[in-house]
């Protein structure tokens, strides 16, 4: 738990693995995951390093494994997936496995290729059967059933006769054949172009779609028989139905040859049918057997993949009997890695030990902050921002918390809180069998990767709906009103100007337990009004508040990397700009709040003698303290005796934190630098400790802290006037970042009121109207209302409503509380895990 708030102490260890033990060694890593190993031959090619024909053996399985899923999905049959991950398997396996996959994957080629061949004559024999049956009606339909192309013939000689042409008799000759129906009409008229009309086209469609053996897919076609006189017609017929790529088949033209031979082919597209119902069967059963053992070769190959591409990352000794690794490690769990050590040497049947040694680096290392399934979605939201600097503040942690409630500020109401718990709870309760179900839904994955982030946002919006007592744009009398009311029922309803005196009886002087007073909800002139301070006041007062706590966040990270210049010239001058003005303007607030009442004995302390904080503020930062009293009834400008004297100090303090900020830390640092100079050459090694500030600026750049502190950790190499500009620009950056940044807390409030009117809006502009109707039919309408309001309640209230307060909520904690104190510099630990590798290899795989 305690890396959750600053990342694991890394170390860089050196690994000394002997040869025979290397594989089973990073085999136990692998299923550990707990190390990350460097590349300690970064200028060796990909395709000359040590293990490059046992990875390119690995990818060749691969790619038959893939061409093996690729047949079981055509076929629709389920894979096996028990959940289990089964261990890398020896390298002496790979024999075994190599000979297995070539044997289906032969086996299966040799099966789709006869199949493929099968399915093409079959598919042939379907065209020639069908010729044959349109062809017949064909010669059927000529003069009374005349089975010869004598008719062909007479009739041709009648249209020549008829235009003058005086010939004897001639033969017409013919060709039959199949063509795709789409390019039927296109080859019609090529036909009649090239041939000059000299031909005589008839064509049928084949009502049933054919099967193309290519591809599998259906396609319609159609039967065509051209008449034609000559060879020379013949052969441009020809030419263009292979243009076309029209298939041309044989056909009789006795009628009993065309009869003998359709028998035939009857006879032969049975038997064809009988081989291909066999050899799909044995496909089937080829591909069944696979599929149950899909998965874990799947896995088995990755893990042998994974394995030679990391030994890659290795060095030779001398002897090349020794592999030499260098990897970060998190301290903590430099025990358990020995101990997977010495069980994968004891594996392998080495018996030379493995040597882990620890190393000394001035090298930066990565980040490694443990998270399990709640928190990390709230480390994600981090990470996305920016990963931490090794051993910084990790924000997470209190974001579980802060994220979910300022949300909760803007997204207020138990209704629509209700509806998004019960949305992340279900994905919680559920979240074996949907993480199981591993959709490729992006939308879906982001939803279920933050279920417990949206629970906690629902869960805190019902809170917050309790206290602002809004359930769907109605609040919930549960304790009874504060107020009561001393006029009758026909006054109330026609007289909306009416007002209620809380200094009078019809107050009970008694607060409301919890939230506020459901008599507000009947008070729509001055609700908005009661709302907008309410709101606006706790808005400013939770944004001050997380302001100064991500500051003092800021202190932490500054006192562990022992750096007290920024401590002195940073956090103090920082907290006190802050608490001096901002904090003591929420403090007004509360001073007003509780000072001021209706049922006050004196005038002056009633709600219309209250200051106004802002002009209040206003008037302190301008020094404008010549006011006067505000009337008769003795109305001051202060709520306290003192405050003009407090005030003025506080703001001479804040302003003279600002040079403070600006100037202290480049002048102390170009004093240490003045030190160091002037000392002797053999005390250079001990001489910024006794100047007391530049050795912390060195420790905090080797710990890698410099984000930690702002950004200004090592400052040894940097020019003064660089300093001084740097610091120019961090010190305006906070003083008018602490304004704009309380003014953008005000989102809490602007947000929060758009939510109310929205839901006010869809319940008086929609459901309210089927709540009109007294007839019979009302019931009906009102059925068809709810079901409309309910679409635009979920859709625009809950989901575009609630994205629009999680992005605001989420700058406000990137840029308004992030800003304090985080640096996010650092580089993520990305340790060796077969897990991570294989979840990895199923995405890219389903994409």
């Amino acid at each position: 738990m305690g890396s959750l708030f600053r990342s694991e102490e890394m170390t860089l260890c050196q690994l000394f693995l002997q040869s025979e033990a290397a594989y089973a060694c990073v085999s136990e890593l692998g299923e550990l995951g707990l190390v990350q190993f460097r590349d300690l031959n970064p200028d060796v090619n990909a395709f000359q390093r040590k293990f490059v024909n046992e990875v390119r053996r690995c990818d060749e399985m691969e790619r038959k494994l893939r061409y093996l899923e690729k047949e079981i999905k055509k076929d629709g049959i389920p894979m096996l997936d028990t959940g289990e991950s089964p261990e890398a398997p020896q390298p002496r396996e790979m024999i075994d496995l190599e000979a297995t996959f070539e044997k289906l994957e032969n086996e299966l080629r040799e099966v789709n290729q006869n199949a493929e061949a099968l399915k093409r004559n079959f598919l042939e024999l379907s065209e020639l059967k069908h010729i044959l049956r349109k062809t017949q009606v064909f010669f059927d339909e000529q003069e009374g059933g005349l089975h010869t192309t004598e008719s062909m013939t007479r009739a041709l000689i009648t249209d020549e006769s008829r235009a003058g042409n005086k010939m004897g008799p001639v033969q017409l000759g013919f060709v039959a054949g199949v063509i795709l129906r789409e390019r039927l009409p296109a080859f019609e008229r090529m036909l009649w172009r090239a041939c000059r009309g000299n031909v005589f086209l008839r064509q049928a469609m084949i009502e049933s779609p054919l099967e193309d053996p290519s591809n599998g897919e259906n396609v319609y076609k159609s039967v065509f028989i051209i008449f034609f006189q000559g060879d020379q017609l013949k052969t441009r017929v020809k030419k263009i139905c292979e243009g076309f790529r029209a298939t041309l088949y044989p056909c009789p033209e006795a009628p009993t040859d065309r009869r003998e031979m359709a028998m035939g082919v009857m006879t032969r597209i049975e038997d064809l049918n009988t081989v291909l119902g066999q050899t799909q069967d044995h496909r089937h059963r080829v591909l069944v057997a696979a599929a149950k053992n899909l998965k874990n070769w799947f896995i088995k190959v990755r893990k042998i993949k994974a394995i030679y591409h990391t030994l890659n990352l290795f060095n030779l000794d001398v002897t090349q009997k020794c592999l030499i690794a260098e990897c970060w490690v998190p301290v903590l769990d430099i025990e358990t890695i020995q101990i997977a050590l010495r069980r994968g040497t004891e594996r392998s049947g080495s018996s030379v030990p493995p040597i882990l040694n620890r190393m000394e680096t001035f090298e930066d290392p990565p980040t490694y902050n443990r998270t399990n399934k709640f928190t990390h979605g709230f480390q994600a939201l981090i990470n996305a921002y920016g990963v931490a600097t090794y051993r910084e503040m990790n924000p997470a942690p209190y974001t579980i918390i802060t994220f979910p409630f300022l949300f909760a500020v803007m997204f207020g109401d138990l209704g629509h809180g209700t509806i998004m718990a019960l949305f992340g709870l279900w994905m919680v309760l559920k979240e074996k069998p949907l993480a199981a179900k591993k959709s490729d839904n992006e939308i879906w994955n982001i939803f279920f990767g933050g279920r417990y982030i949206i629970f906690l946002m629902g869960a805190f919006s019902m809170y917050t709906g309790f206290i602002y007592n809004d359930i769907f744009s109605k609040s919930l009398n549960i304790f009874g009103s504060a107020w009561s009311v001393n006029y009758n029922a026909s006054t109330v309803m026609t007289n909306k100007a009416l007002q209620l005196d809380p200094a009078t009886d019809d107050y009970r002087q008694t607060p409301y337990p919890f939230g506020v007073d459901p008599v507000w909800q009947v008070a729509p002139l001055n609700k908005i009004i009661f709302q907008n301070a309410y709101k606006m006041k706790i808005s400013i007062i939770f944004g001050v508040i997380h302001m100064i706590f991500g500051v003092c966040v800021g202190y932490f990270n500054h006192r562990y990397f022992k750096n007290k210049l920024a401590i002195v010239c940073e956090f103090i001058p920082q907290i006190i700009f802050l608490v001096f003005l901002f904090f003591y303007m929420t403090l007004l607030m509360f001073i007003k709040w509780s000072k001021f009442s209706a049922s006050h004995e004196e005038a002056r302390f009633r709600p219309g003698c209250a200051p106004s904080i802002l002009i209040t503020f206003i008037n302190m930062v301008l020094f404008n303290y010549n006011v006067q009293v505000k009337d008769a009834h003795d109305c001051r400008w202060y709520m306290f005796s003192g405050q003009e004297f407090m005030q003025k100090f506080l703001v001479i303090i804040a302003v003279l934190c600002i040079p403070w900020m600006l100037l202290a830390k480049p002048i102390m640092i170009m004093r240490s630098r003045k030190e160091e100079a002037h000392q002797p050459i053999m005390h250079n090694e001990n001489g910024d400790t006794e100047a007391g500030l530049t050795q912390n600026a060195n420790q905090v750049a080797q710990s890698g802290g410099g984000a930690g502190q702002g950004g200004h950790g090592g400052h040894e190499q940097e020019e003064m006037s660089e300093i001084f500009i740097h610091q120019g620009i961090h010190t305006i950056e906070y003083v008018l970042g602490s304004v704009s940044h309380t003014a953008s807390y005000l989102r809490l409030w602007a947000l929060s009121l758009a939510h109310a009117q929205l839901a006010d809006v869809l319940w008086n502009m929609v459901l309210k109207m089927g709540l009109r109707s007294d007839s019979w039919y009302g019931g009906i309408a009102l059925w068809a209302i709810f079901a409309f309001w309910a679409m635009l309640t979920v859709s625009i209230l809950v989901l575009m409503e609630g994205l629009s307060a999680f992005l605001h909520t989420l700058r406000l904690h990137w840029v308004e509380f992030q800003s304090k104190f985080y640096g996010g510099l650092g580089y993520a630990f990305q340790p060796f895990s077969f897990e991570v590798i294989l979840e990895s290899s199923g995405s890219s795989a389903e994409e």
